[in-house]
């Protein structure tokens, strides 16, 4: 079998079925169909997670992903939008606690709400489409970079590595992942959803979209932050007298720190604003919100160990009918 040797990648951010962006960012970066599937003859391209749920036209961008994968074209790692999906569609080990392996309340219906109207016409794909996203890796460990959906914990990775033997998990994992605080479980949380903070004296935010949050993002980047501003990662803004209130002992025992002396990192999930750039050194989220009418942004990596703005490729969305085809 030949191994095919690319001159470079093409990491592409969370898609969320913007798939007709999709198809202009592949043209902007050189990718042309061949046999009906998109390649490009020198490079790969790695998907960061998030093709489902949001967008006008989910089953295009999964036909179009998972085709490249297949071929080899491309590459991609689990988001946690992917995972949201299998847990929602896969029946629990005790439906007398619980049906299914993600509760199907109102707020989990209204995530998956466009995912599910677009792809329950077609039955054939949606079990096909589960089984794919079952079998994708959590992380790629590449020569010189890295890439995982929100966060890369050294520690947990490990841990996985010598439980599983790679990057991928089984049925038993998933099943064991949607019980809360044991290992398969945070790991889970921590590389599909990132670090996170408790808003203090239970106070809650609510996002731009709609939800009521008890928790914010953070970087997992900081050098040495002082204030909950210093290590808020996310568009909707902390409250002031929050943002300023100084990070106590326990708050730092949740934070994880990627030194800028560790593999370059491509990162999605986080929902970045403006023109895209690194966000430390060596960490590129590539997450520009596409489907909220932003950008779905692309990074052209050559092998450089620092990061660099002019790499970034993107296509501005502005709107596409709200039509499944």
């Amino acid at each position: 079998m030949t191994i095919r040797r690319f001159e470079g990648y093409d990491l592409v951010g969370d898609i969320h079925g913007c798939g007709l962006s999709l198809r202009m960012l592949l043209a902007r970066l050189g990718y042309s169909k061949r046999d009906g599937t998109y390649f490009h003859p020198r490079r790969q391209m790695i998907f960061l997670g998030d093709i489902v749920d949001r967008g006008p036209h989910i089953r295009e961008a999964l036909h179009i992903v998972r085709d490249m994968v297949e071929a080899g074209h491309a590459q991609i790692v689990m988001g946690n939008h992917e995972y949201n999906l299998l847990c929602y569609c896969t029946p629990s080990r005790t439906p007398e606690i619980h049906p299914f392996l993600r509760e199907h309340t109102q707020r989990h219906r209204r995530i998956l709400q466009e995912t599910l109207q677009q792809l329950d016409p077609y039955p054939h794909d949606k079990r096909e489409f589960l089984e794919w996203m079952k079998q994708m890796p959590l992380f790629l460990e590449m020569d010189d970079f890295r890439v995982v959906h929100a966060c890369w914990h050294d520690e947990l990775i490990t841990q996985f590595k010598e439980m599983m033997g790679g990057n991928r998990i089984n049925d038993d994992f998933l099943h064991r992942s949607s019980i809360p605080d044991t290992f398969e479980w945070v790991l889970m949380d921590r590389l599909l959803r990132g670090t996170h903070l408790k808003l203090p004296n239970n106070e809650v935010m609510v996002s731009r979209d709609g939800f009521k949050r008890h928790f914010f993002r953070t970087k997992f980047w900081s050098v040495e932050p002082q204030l909950f501003i210093d290590v808020a990662f996310q568009p909707d803004p902390l409250p002031e007298h929050v943002a300023r209130m100084p990070l106590t002992a326990h708050n730092r025992q949740d934070l994880v720190h990627y030194d800028e002396t560790q593999k370059p990192l491509f990162i999605g999930h986080y929902w970045c604003e403006g023109e895209p750039r690194p966000v430390s050194t060596n960490i590129a989220c590539l997450d520009y919100s596409a489907v909220k009418y932003g950008k779905l942004v692309a990074y052209r990596y050559d092998h450089e160990r620092e990061l660099r703005s002019d790499k970034f490729v993107w296509i501005d969305v502005r709107a596409e009918i709200k039509k499944p085809e």
